[in-house]
């Protein structure tokens, strides 16, 4: 039985001798009687056969019997492999959806890549009019901005081998009852935020029990926002750290070129006000690119060393690398569910990237957009942590979407948009598969 429970790649040396020694007996007895039967043979012949024909037919006969023998020693090899190893474990590996499941996950959700399927079209979809829900953005309500065309908000997506949950307001109100949703993050972070209070608010009859906090206006500008859902003791929380990690002024002594920093090393100065949650969802990605560093003279900082030749991928993997240690030492992840989702689909056309087509329907191949290394590093990262932090890769099934983009749609139409989503859109489908971990 001890030899039977081995790893097909790494076996210890005595299961391997003990075995190999089993599958030589059999062999070597089968194949004794075989050749004193053969011994017998031949000696007939001898007697038998003479000249020239017995020279041929036997030499022929004597080819076949080694033939036969070689071939009986590699069917008896084959037989006794499959029956020592049943199967052979696979050398391929998913992106999966989590680095280890949260003890909130939902197990309908564990059984499946939900981030591998196809978008179908629904007509009981979009689940919310942006124009009655307070807290979405007019710039991106694309229906309330001009936009014609309502097909891209009638799309679900469908992951191969399994349901996520159909959305249910009161239910999912009920199962935040008392509970603090954090959001971390750019814009991105932000229309998430948005999307799932506009889901929520669906479910609550008193639209007016639902309030932010410091009687803020929903904008860009402010780096924390909180609406509290008063009925079900419920706050949903968004922070603007596009980065994760501190931005510092400009070090002494430093070039010219140099306007300000990112302590890649440190993480951002507003980290403790995270802490205290239920649900914590983290995003990052867009801004680490060289328009909105270098050439805004933003470089990196690692302790009191400024590190102006580094680029931008292997600052942003020590910047992860920050973020996880962090979240290692500070978050209690049996109180805190904390997830990451990977990079979003951008839809820039063009020689300079600069061109905005924004279609009508999804696309039919994701072009190469389902792959991202700003993904594949957040997803190695998460990987190698030594406590359970979900990842939502949302990049494949964002890729297929150039019709969600705001487009020419925003409260600036001058200026195209394909980088954020329109409300309703493709960020619903997020806090859909979001509420599917959470909620069982």
């Amino acid at each position: 039985m001890t030899c039977m429970r081995f790893n097909w790649i790494s076996f210890s040396s005595g299961c391997t001798y003990k075995t190999m020694e089993m599958v030589r007996n059999v062999y070597w007895d089968s194949f004794a009687q075989f050749r004193s039967f053969y011994k017998r043979v031949l000696n007939f012949g001898n007697e038998m056969m003479k000249g020239y024909w017995k020279v041929w037919i036997f030499q022929t006969f004597h080819g076949l019997v080694a033939i036969g023998s070689l071939l009986s020693f590699v069917v008896a090899m084959a037989f006794a492999y499959m029956y020592l190893f049943p199967t052979v474990p696979s050398v391929v590996r998913s992106y999966g959806i989590s680095n280890s499941a949260s003890s909130n996950s939902s197990s309908s959700v564990e059984k499946c890549n939900v981030y591998e399927g196809s978008w179908i079209a629904d007509e009981s979809y979009p689940l919310y009019n942006a124009s009655l829900c307070p807290f979405a953005e007019r710039g991106f309500n694309c229906l309330a901005n001009g936009r014609e065309d309502r097909g891209y908000a009638k799309w679900r997506w469908k992951p191969k081998n399994c349901d996520i949950p159909r959305f249910d307001a009161r239910k999912v109100l009920e199962g935040l009852r008392g509970k603090r949703v954090v959001f971390v993050g750019d814009s991105l972070s932000r229309t998430q935020w948005e999307s799932l209070i506009c889901l929520l608010m669906t479910g609550v009859e008193d639209k007016k029990s639902v309030y932010e906090v410091n009687g803020n206006k929903i904008t860009k500008q402010i780096r924390f926002l909180s609406v509290r859902f008063t009925t079900f003791d419920l706050r949903m929380d968004f922070y603007r750290s596009v980065f994760l990690v501190q931005r510092a002024s400009k070090p002494a002594r430093a070039p010219k070129r140099v306007k300000s920093t990112l302590r890649i090393n440190r993480i951002d100065d507003i980290s403790k006000e995270w802490i205290d949650s239920d649900i914590l969802i983290f995003n990052s990605g867009h801004w680490w690119t060289p328009s909105k560093l270098f050439e805004l003279g933003c470089y990196f900082q690692v302790g009191k060393s400024l590190k102006l030749g580094m680029p931008i991928t292997t600052a942003f993997k020590k910047a992860m690398n920050t973020w996880a240690s962090w979240v290692e030492t500070s978050i209690n992840t049996n109180r805190t569910s904390v997830f990451f989702r990977t990079f979003e689909s951008s839809h820039w056309s063009g020689r300079h990237r600069h061109s905005c087509k924004v279609g009508q329907h999804p696309w039919l191949s994701s072009w190469g957009m389902d792959r991202s290394p700003v993904s594949d590093t957040i997803i190695k990262v998460v990987r190698k942590m030594a406590v359970p932090v979900t990842i939502m890769h949302v990049t494949p099934m964002g890729a297929f979407r150039s019709d969600g983009h705001v487009g020419i749609w925003s409260d600036n139409p001058s200026v195209p948009d394909c980088s954020h989503w329109c409300l309703p859109g493709v960020p619903d489908m997020w806090n859909e598969i979001l509420l599917s971990y959470l909620l069982p």
